[in-house]
C-alpha cells in the first residue's frame, strides 16, 4: 500500500507544470536547494565535455547547503565503465548563488533559477588551460520533468548562446542510477 501511495505521489509531481510565478532568479535561499535532485539535462558550447565519457558528464544525487554557505554537490558518474560517487564542495563567493571550485580548472557555478521545489538550473563556467566552457545543468526533484520545464531550460540555454543542438537529455542515461540511494 505505502508503493502505491508513494508512486501515485511521484506521479503527481512530476505532471506538474511549470508555475512562472514561482521561478526565483536572486535572492536565492540555499537552504531550499537542499536535498535529492536528479540530473535531467544539460547544455554546453564544448559538447565532447559533457558526452558519454566527457569530464564534466556528472549526474547528481543531492545539494547540501552548509553551514558556511558553500553548497556540497553529490554526484556520480562513469569511469572506466565503473560507476563513481564525489562529492564536490563549492565555496561561496560574495554574491548570492554564485560559488567557485577548482575541478577539471577553475570554475565559477552560478544558480541560474529555481522554483525550489522541482527544478533548479545551474550555469557552470570552466576556466582550463586558457579555454572557457559553459555548461548548463538542469535538475529535477523528480527524474522526469514536464515539456514546460525542458522549454524554459532551452530558453536559458539561448541566454548563453546555445541552442537545441548544444542540449543533452540525462533522464535515460544515467548508468549509476540503478546504485542511487
Amino acid at each position: 500500500m505505502a508503493l502505491l501511495l508513494l508512486s501515485l505521489g511521484l506521479s503527481l509531481v512530476s505532471t506538474q507544470e511549470l508555475n512562472p510565478q514561482a521561478i526565483v532568479r536572486k535572492n536565492y535561499d540555499m537552504a531550499k536547494v537542499s536535498g535529492v535532485w536528479y540530473s535531467v539535462s544539460m547544455a554546453s558550447d564544448d559538447m565532447k565535455r559533457i558526452e558519454k565519457d566527457g569530464d564534466l558528464r556528472v549526474f547528481i544525487q543531492n545539494i547540501e547547503s552548509l553551514e558556511d554557505g558553500s553548497l556540497k554537490f553529490n554526484f556520480q558518474f562513469m569511469v572506466l565503465g565503473e560507476c563513481v560517487k564525489v562529492a564536490v564542495v563549492c565555496e561561496k563567493t560574495d554574491r548570492n548563488g554564485e560559488y567557485t571550485v577548482n575541478y577539471e580548472g577553475n570554475n565559477r557555478v552560478l544558480l541560474s533559477e529555481t522554483d525550489y521545489k522541482l527544478y533548479i538550473t545551474f550555469h557552470l563556467r570552466n576556466m582550463r588551460n586558457g579555454t572557457e566552457t559553459n555548461v548548463l545543468a538542469l535538475y529535477g526533484r523528480v527524474p522526469d520533468l514536464s515539456p514546460s520545464f525542458l522549454e524554459r531550460f532551452e530558453k536559458v540555454c539561448r541566454k548563453y548562446g546555445l541552442g537545441p543542438q548544444n542540449i543533452l537529455s540525462l533522464s535515460d542515461q544515467n548508468d549509476c542510477c540503478k546504485y542511487k540511494k
